[in-house]
């Protein structure tokens, strides 16, 4: 697959629309109010220079080629050596107002950058980058707000030998895109800093790590909520303390029941030691008087929850065994409980149900079509999508954009993450420690860390209709401290997440905190 260099050629763009270019004899650009060969098929596999676009750069690493996404030809990006190199498209006569780019693309990954980006439009350049996807396309979006009735659409490599991109299916219509929540979940704050645990930003100052993280562009937190635990944190009061530290910092407070003591998620859903003898309908009593009791403290002390889950990885429901999805009338019966107690206290909280398997599309349907249909009561979709357990990012996508359309609701990602690094930072094995478990074209890097993050926020973004809510990363600050181990009953347990964590070994806010900047 050698595809001879062509010429490097320089274009003038014009200033203005309308302005004649100034032409290098090779070929002009074309200005149009619409996009023109958005798909690639004008000229057939081959194009050195598809039609209506233009190139800058080591322009032999840019041609069309067969393979497209929904017709027969792509732009590829590729080359034997390194290179640079962008493909564009300049309209004019625009309507000023906010555009969105729409496209489909796939990626082997290892690029310096390689990115979609809106440019000379009157603001900010905005950019989309690649995530990595060498099988599956996966939609991206870009939006920009044309202030001077002009755009230029770029698609941009800054390449090594080998690596490659396709490019197909573009749209450039009016609307807007962005994320609401740029979130994370930081249950493990308060017992860290009890034990210890010191957070500091880039530079190396000790600082309060919600004001770290609300600096980067952080906007929500997320709490779980246990009934008993045997530590005595992430219960009630504990919450309720941590929720006034969440809202002090301007942030909005997701509150994450799981109806147990300890971890609930799709292998374990055990019932709170308070509750172990009761029967269903008193389950449900409990469930509701339970959250209403949580939820009621926060408003009264004015830390009302912005959102609130209805139960943790419920992939096989909760409070087993009364609660299971082998018995869908009782667990919607509980699910219910739970969203009549939210909306007692605050009619307008949304609540969400929480499956993790972000992946799986066939799981997701059955188990929202199964809660559909038994009368389930529900506001959002939350999915956790760790890519090393759940399938690969276009799985990902084929889920939360279906869930998002089946059901007619907004959909976001309760929980993801990755590693920086894949040794420990105390004695405990790391759940993810080998280069094999990682998912391809992401290292375990804080650049990695950093790709994988933007990677998932642009699929969330370039759920259709707007119904990407945004992300909530887990778990930011579970650092490696003596005593706030993974185990709440076993002081010496140690904690197999710190590699994930968004502070290093060092203590230090990691450069991936830049995710939550994404727009």
């Amino acid at each position: 697959m050698f595809h001879p260099r062509r010429t490097l050629r320089a274009l003038l763009l014009p200033l203005t629309a309308g302005l004649a270019l100034t032409a290098l004899p090779a070929q002009t650009a074309q200005a149009a109010s619409t996009l023109t060969n958005a798909g690639f098929e004008a000229d057939g596999a081959g194009a050195a220079a598809p039609s209506g676009w233009s190139e800058y750069g080591d322009t032999g690493a840019s041609f069309a080629e067969s393979g497209g996404h929904a017709g027969s030809y792509r732009l590829s990006h590729w080359a034997s050596a390194a290179y640079k190199v962008e493909t564009y498209q300049y309209l004019s006569g625009l309507t000023n107002g906010n555009y969105k780019l729409t496209a489909w693309v796939r990626s082997g990954g290892g690029q310096k950058s390689a990115y979609i980006a809106l440019k000379n439009c009157g603001g900010a350049e905005q950019r989309t980058d690649l995530p990595v996807s060498a099988s599956g396309w996966l939609r991206i979006v870009v939006p920009v707000n044309v202030t001077n009735n002009q755009c230029t659409i770029s698609v941009n490599s800054d390449a090594n030998a080998g690596n490659w991109i396709n490019v197909d299916d573009l749209t450039f219509t009016s609307g807007t895109t962005g994320l609401s929540i740029k979130g994370a979940d930081i249950s493990s704050l308060p017992k860290s800093e009890a034990k210890g645990g010191v957070y500091k930003t880039a530079s190396g100052t000790t600082g309060d790590p919600v004001t770290i993280l609300k600096n980067a562009g952080m906007n929500y937190a997320r709490l779980k909520v246990w009934v008993n635990p045997a530590d005595g944190y992430n219960n009630k009061a504990r919450v309720l303390a941590a929720a006034k530290r969440v809202k002090a910092a301007g942030q909005k407070l997701l509150v994450d029941f799981h109806y147990s003591d300890t971890w609930a998620d799709p292998g374990a859903q055990s019932k709170p030691s308070a509750w172990a003898g009761h029967s269903y309908s008193q389950l449900k009593t409990d469930v509701y008087n339970h959250t209403y009791d949580v939820l009621n403290a926060l408003k009264a002390q004015g830390t009302t929850a912005d959102m609130v889950q209805v139960g943790n990885e419920i992939n096989g429901g909760m409070l087993w065994n009364e609660g299971s999805t082998s018995n869908w009338g009782q667990l919607a019966g509980l699910l219910n409980s739970g969203y009549d107690a939210v909306k007692a206290v605050n009619s307008s909280t949304p609540v969400a149900l929480h499956l993790a398997k972000g992946g799986d599309l066939t799981g997701t349907r059955w188990w929202f079509d199964s809660a559909v249909s038994n009368g389930v009561k529900f506001d959002t979709i939350g999915l956790s999508f760790y890519g090393y357990w759940h399938g690969t990012l276009a799985d990902f996508q084929t889920t939360l954009d279906d869930a998002a359309s089946r059901y007619g609701k907004p959909v976001f990602v309760a929980e993801t993450a990755y590693p920086f690094r894949l040794d420990s930072d105390d004695s405990f094995e790391n759940i993810i420690d080998l280069s094999s478990e990682l998912v391809a074209g992401y290292p375990a890097t804080p650049a990695g860390q950093l790709a994988w993050m933007n990677s998932v926020a642009s699929i969330v973004e370039a759920v259709p209709n707007g119904r990407g809510l945004g992300v909530f990363y887990w778990e930011t600050t579970w650092t490696a401290v003596n005593g706030n181990g993974w185990d709440p009953a076993d002081a010496a347990s140690g904690n197999g997440w710190e590699n994930q964590a968004l502070f290093g070994y060092d203590d230090r806010a990691l450069s991936s905190t830049a995710w939550f900047s994404h727009r």
